[in-house]
């Protein structure tokens, strides 16, 4: 996910974007330990993903400051 795309989002939509990519990540890791999983490298990405989520919301708490 690019952070432009995020940058367009509201903060509740953000919020629930990391929940959402927080229990997929819950979710994979079950699975690669049950060894269900062929690409562990969604892992990786989706903690990605939320540091970037966290970033722009980071920033768009200080704006309104």
């Amino acid at each position: 996910m690019k952070a432009s795309e995020l940058k367009a989002m509201s903060e509740k939509e953000l919020q629930a974007k990391e929940m959402e990519l927080r229990e997929n990540i819950f979710r994979m890791k079950f699975k690669l330990a049950t060894g269900d999983i062929e690409d562990s490298s969604l892992i990786k990405k989706a903690k990605k993903d939320i540091a970037r989520i966290q970033t722009v919301l980071n920033q768009k708490s200080n704006e309104g400051k």
